[in-house]
């Protein structure tokens, strides 16, 4: 962590950094995503989705985080 209180993470595959402490679910929501309609895998294992507002963001994560469109 670094001064301004801001953690260094990859969100597929590009660097991003966010505030220290944030949940999974308020990353998704800071990306533009609706937290309920993702798929976030972190460091290469799955985080259930009933668990993205409880998993806090750590320093030198790496996320992969998919969006389910509808269509047809």
């Amino acid at each position: 962590m670094v001064q301004d209180g801001t953690i260094s993470i990859r969100v597929n595959g590009g660097h991003r950094r966010v505030t220290a402490g944030i949940s999974v679910a308020d990353l998704a929501l800071e990306l533009g995503l609706e937290p309920t309609k993702v798929a976030v895998e972190r460091n290469l294992e799955i985080v259930p989705r009933s668990t993205l507002a409880d998993v806090r963001v750590e320093d030198g994560d790496d996320f992969e985080i998919v969006t389910f469109v509808g269509g047809g």
